[in-house]
C-alpha cells in the first residue's frame, strides 16, 4: 500500500466536524466574510463598509422599541379573492413564506415605547414576498394607525417593499389610498406620523405611506423609488446621475430629512418624538 493510500485512508475515518451553516455571512456591498454574531451584534451593518443589510420584524422592534412591548395582531383579509395562478398557487406562495417567517404577512404592528415615548412602530420584512402590500399589509397599516388613534400615541413604521403584491391585482392597488386615508385620520388627531425608509423601499408603497410623513427618515445607502431605474433611464433616454434612488441623493434634493445611520436611529427617533410629540410614557 503506497503511502498516499494510507493517507487517504486514515482521513476517511475521520469524522466531519459539525459546522453550523450561519456562522459566517458575506457582505453583499463589499463581500467580506462577517461572522453572524458579531454582524447582528452589530445591528446588522458591516464593520468593513458600514452597508445597512436587512432587518427581520422581531430585530428591528428590538432595535427600536423598550423592553415589555407587545406584538398586535395581524388583520384577517380574505385571501386569493382573485384565485391568482402564475407558476405556482398563491395559496401555495402564501404557504411558504409563513413556513419561513413568524408572522402571518409582510407588515406587522408593535405597541411600545421609543427612549420612553409611547408609539405604535409598525415594521415592514422585506424576506415576506418582498415586503409586497396586499390587502392583509394595507389592513395591518389602518390597524396600526387606529391603535395609534385610540392610544393618542404617534405612529411609527419601518418600510421595506417591491411595491404592489400582483397576486392580488387592482385589490392591493387599493391599498394607496386606504392608507393615505388612514394617514389623514392621524393628521386629524393631531398625532404624529413618521417613516424610517429601509432598504429597498419601492413602487406603491413609495407611491403612498412611505413618502407621506410628518418627518422622513432613511438608513444609509438604501434604495427608495417608484419605478426602476432602467425603466427611468430607458423611458428619458438619459443617463441617470450617480447614486440615483439613494437615500443620500433623495436627502439632497429634499425628498427626505434625513439619513440616520442605524446605530443612531433610536435616539433619533426619540429626539423626533420628543420635539413633535413630548408627552412621556408613564
Amino acid at each position: 500500500m503506497s503511502w498516499i493510500t494510507r493517507v487517504r485512508s486514515s482521513l476517511s475515518s475521520l469524522k466531519k466536524r459539525d459546522t453550523p451553516d450561519n456562522l459566517w455571512i458575506k457582505c453583499p456591498s463589499c463581500s467580506e466574510m462577517l461572522f453572524t454574531k458579531e454582524y447582528e451584534d452589530n445591528l446588522f451593518v458591516c464593520p468593513r463598509c458600514e452597508h445597512h443589510g436587512r432587518v427581520r420584524t422581531d430585530a428591528r422592534f428590538g432595535q427600536l422599541l423598550d423592553p415589555g412591548y407587545k406584538v398586535l395582531p395581524t388583520p384577517r383579509v380574505k385571501e386569493d379573492p382573485l384565485k391568482f395562478r402564475d407558476s405556482k398557487k398563491y395559496p401555495d406562495r402564501m404557504k411558504a413564506a409563513r413556513a419561513a417567517n413568524p408572522h402571518p404577512d409582510a407588515l406587522t404592528n408593535a405597541r411600545g415605547a421609543i427612549s420612553g415615548h409611547k408609539v405604535v412602530l409598525g415594521v415592514q420584512d422585506f424576506a415576506f414576498m418582498g415586503g409586497s402590500m396586499g390587502m392583509a399589509v394595507g389592513a395591518a397599516f389602518v390597524a396600526g394607525a387606529e391603535a395609534a388613534i385610540k392610544d393618542k400615541v404617534p405612529y411609527v413604521i419601518c418600510t421595506a417593499a417591491g411595491g404592489a403584491r400582483m397576486q392580488e391585482g387592482i385589490l392591493s392597488l387599493m391599498q394607496m389610498p386606504k392608507a393615505t386615508v388612514a394617514i389623514r385620520r392621524l393628521n386629524r388627531a393631531g398625532l404624529p406620523y413618521i417613516v424610517v425608509l429601509t432598504d429597498p423601499t419601492t413602487g406603491g408603497v413609495t407611491a403612498s405611506y412611505a413618502m407621506l410623513g410628518d418627518v422622513q427618515i432613511a438608513e444609509p445607502g438604501c434604495l427608495i423609488g417608484f419605478a426602476g431605474q432602467r425603466v427611468i433611464q430607458d423611458t428619458i433616454r438619459e443617463k441617470l446621475p450617480e447614486g440615483f434612488q439613494r437615500a443620500e441623493y433623495l436627502h439632497a434634493h429634499g425628498m427626505v430629512d434625513m439619513v440616520v445611520h442605524r446605530r443612531d436611529l433610536k435616539a433619533t427617533l426619540a429626539q423626533v418624538l420628543d420635539y413633535l410629540y413630548p408627552a412621556k410614557a408613564a
